[in-house]
């Protein structure tokens, strides 16, 4: 979908469709008053007859309006005035976009950049507009022998500004809100992918053909590198696949050399059957999402190079599968970590911090300024927060302070959890140094727990996205997250 940034009344402007929104007890948006008052109260009138209540994502189109030069008016309900935020807001977008790709509009102007949203501004409203529209069109059907047949003939889409000096300003909120959109695109469609396409070494060529078209450096390391590196745990659940694993290093240079950079890790387990500790069958095949972090990782690195963000930022994403076979980890093995401290695998199914630790001390290399992993790794997370929230550990507040500072403005949110010592009993072990699992009580937070041990040189943070990667049921597909998150995150290290 193309956007553009226009600053006009509504009255005047000659398009297929103008979007304008109404609060409840019939109280009209700014916009939506001009067309009343041009078409000599005609939107008054169909409210009085009980219409549109003006209920949040609602939606009434109007043909033919008295003295509009528009073909159509969508009327959009907006819900209580003095509860319109960030959710109502992003609500009203995505059902406008929805009702607008019903019509037979091929543009549209939109309007509800205008209405006033509590503790946002201008950039905001139109950054997440274009986000939601286009997380509204998004489809993945390429598949499918028949592509759906969707009516979707929506292409144009203008986002109006109240004033002509705001241009600038909306402008650059486009193009910023477009990066990030099509970043969660890129890491939508990876995750997307069944497993026996969506290998290492497919994530390992998508990684190669990002960097190409965006001029970034990269690293790919086989398995000899990784022996020559010691990385034993990451390679102990490579073991059961017959697909080779990979360690791929992604480096965008936006600042000087000897700036910091900030080191991404994410988590790419291109299928997760559990290994020897087998899962069960029903909703396995979701387990092709064990990838949604690395994904990530290549998503934000779209999204900061489009929008040549200035900052040096390293992406390490190590990716293998995780399925039983004669050769797999089993449980009571005991593996040697890159760091030299030695696991014992009590659980197989807890394969994501085993390829993340070494990953993790890899990091290291890099000085970094701070580095995030980012994860589907624990089922434990989903049962804590549901599918609203990530789950955010760390070892440095401040750091984590940055990123639910990052993931409140963008709407894809976390929650910080605690990272105490007393949790680090529960990884005690009889026969190595440390367990790879502490138990069914606080899973999510001994998983991080474990992943602390091996990232005490530097600040670190870890988000599980086990809950918020990817849609189960009707809607069942990845949602592009912690994409948004991200990107701002590293945004905001670049202004201070």
């Amino acid at each position: 979908m193309e956007f553009s940034i226009k600053s006009g009344s509504p009255e005047k402007q000659r398009t297929a469709c103008v979007v304008v929104g109404v609060f409840e007890h019939r109280k009209l948006s700014l916009a939506a008053d001009l067309m009343d008052r041009v078409s000599g109260f005609y939107i008054s009138d169909i409210l009085r007859r009980g219409d549109m209540d003006g209920k949040l994502g609602s939606t009434v189109l109007l043909h033919n309006v008295p003295n509009a030069l528009c073909d159509r008016l969508l009327l959009v309900g907006l819900g209580k005035e003095r509860e319109f935020k960030d959710k109502e807001y992003r609500e009203a977008v995505g059902a406008a976009v929805k009702a607008l790709n019903a019509t037979g509009a091929t543009e549209a102007a939109m309007y509800l950049t205008e209405v006033p949203v509590k503790k946002r501004e201008l950039s905001w409203k139109v950054e997440q507009a274009v986000m939601v529209a286009m997380e509204s069109v998004y489809r993945f059907d390429r598949l499918k022998s028949k592509q759906d047949e969707q009516r979707r003939p929506l292409r144009k889409m203008v986002l109006s500004v109240p004033r002509r000096n705001e241009l600038s300003i909306g402008e650059a909120a486009l193009n910023q809100g477009l990066a990030i959109a099509q970043g969660m695109n890129l890491a939508k469609d990876l995750a997307n992918l069944p497993g026996n396409i969506c290998t290492p070494t497919y994530i390992a060529e998508q990684a190669q053909e990002l960097a190409k078209t965006h001029q970034l450096k990269i690293e790919v390391l086989e398995q000899k590198d990784m022996e020559a590196l010691k990385m034993g745990s990451f390679l102990s659940v490579a073991k059961g696949s017959r697909q080779p694993p990979k360690l791929i290093v992604l480096q965008y240079a936006g600042a000087a050399k000897n700036q910091k950079p900030v080191v991404l890790v994410g988590k790419g387990i291109t299928f997760d059957a559990g290994g020897i500790s087998l899962k069960p069958a029903a909703e396995m095949d979701e387990m092709k999402y064990d990838m949604c972090g690395a994904a990530s990782v290549l998503g934000v690195f779209r999204a900061i190079a489009e929008m040549k963000l200035p900052l040096n930022v390293v992406g390490i994403i190590p990716t293998c599968e995780n399925l039983p076979d004669g050769n797999a980890n089993k449980p009571g093995d005991v593996v040697t970590s890159m760091s030299g401290q030695t696991i014992e695998i009590l659980n197989t199914d807890a394969e994501g911090r085993l390829i993340l630790c070494d990953a993790l001390t890899y990091a290291a290399k890099f000085e970094p300024a701070a580095v995030v992993d980012i994860a589907t790794l624990t089922g434990a997370c989903v049962i804590a927060l549901g599918h609203q929230a990530s789950g955010l550990l760390a070892n440095h507040d401040p750091l984590a302070r940055e990123l639910l500072h990052a993931g409140e403005y963008t709407y894809d949110r976390a929650w910080h959890m605690p990272l105490w010592d007393e949790y680090q009993e529960q990884l005690k072990s009889n026969f190595a140094d440390i367990a790879n699992i502490g138990g069914r009580a606080g899973g999510a937070i001994t998983a991080a727990c474990f992943l602390s041990r091996f990232t005490k040189d530097y600040e670190w943070a870890h988000l599980d996205i086990a809950g918020t990667a990817w849609k189960s049921g009707k809607e069942k597909g990845a949602t592009g997250r912690p994409v948004p998150l991200l990107v701002h995150f590293l945004l905001n290290r670049t202004t201070g």
